[in-house]
C-alpha cells in the first residue's frame, strides 16, 4: 500500500501531525484541521475519517474503518487499534418514528444525539466492530470480531458479542512490554 509522503501530509493542514506517521494515499481525510495524529500511527487504505479526532501514539486504523468524530470527538489514546471494517461515530439519528433522519434533512427536523467516544491505551478493536456514541473504552480492554459496542467497558477484560458482554480478563503484561519498548527507542 503506498503511502504519502511527509510533505503531502503536512499539506492536508491537520491540528497536530506527528512524527513517522503513515497515511495511505486511499485514505478519505475530511476536516484535517480538527484531527490530531501522533507518532509513528499509520491509517490504512480506504479508512475515511471525519470530524474532531484525536489519535495518539502508535496507533493503527487498519483497512476499510468509518472514524466519524462529529463535533464531540473522538480519542484513541497510545498504542491502541481497531481492525478491518469497523466502525466508531459520535453521532446518530432517532429511528424511533417521529424525525426524519439523515444530514440531507434540515437540522429542526431531526433529532441527532452526539456523544463522545475514548478508545483508552492499549485497546484492540477486532474486524467488523461497531462502536456506539458515548462510549468510554478501558485500558487494555480488547473486542472481539463483529460485535456492537454500546456500553463502556471496563479495563482489561475480552469482550464480544452483540452487545459486547465481558468474557475473561486480559493480561496486563503489555505494559512491561511498552516499557521495554519506549526504552529501547531511546
Amino acid at each position: 500500500m503506498p503511502y504519502l509522503d511527509k510533505k503531502k501530509i503536512l499539506n492536508f493542514g491537520f491540528k497536530y501531525i506527528g512524527e513517522d506517521v503513515k497515511i495511505s494515499s486511499l485514505a478519505q481525510i475530511y476536516n484535517p484541521e480538527n484531527i490530531s495524529i501522533g507518532n509513528n500511527s499509520r491509517i490504512d487504505d480506504f479508512a475515511v475519517l471525519s470530524g474532531k479526532i484525536n489519535i495518539g501514539n502508535y496507533v493503527h486504523i487498519a483497512p476499510f474503518n468509518l472514524i466519524a468524530g462529529g463535533n464531540k470527538g473522538i480519542v484513541f489514546k497510545d498504542f491502541s487499534a481497531i481492525a478491518y471494517y469497523g466502525c466508531v461515530f459520535t453521532r446518530s439519528d432517532d429511528y424511533s418514528g417521529p424525525y426524519l433522519t439523515n444530514p440531507t434533512v434540515k437540522q429542526s427536523f431531526t433529532n441527532v444525539s452526539e456523544e463522545k467516544v475514548i478508545i483508552e491505551k492499549h485497546v484492540l478493536i477486532g474486524t467488523r466492530v461497531t462502536v456506539f456514541p458515548g462510549v468510554l473504552i478501558g485500558i487494555g480492554a480488547t473486542v472481539g470480531a463483529s460485535s456492537l459496542v454500546i456500553n463502556n467497558l471496563e479495563p482489561w477484560y475480552v469482550y464480544s458479542g452483540i452487545p459486547a458482554t465481558k468474557l475473561k480478563s486480559r493480561s496486563k503484561k503489555v505494559l512491561e512490554v511498552e516499557k521495554r519498548f519506549l526504552n529501547s527507542k531511546n
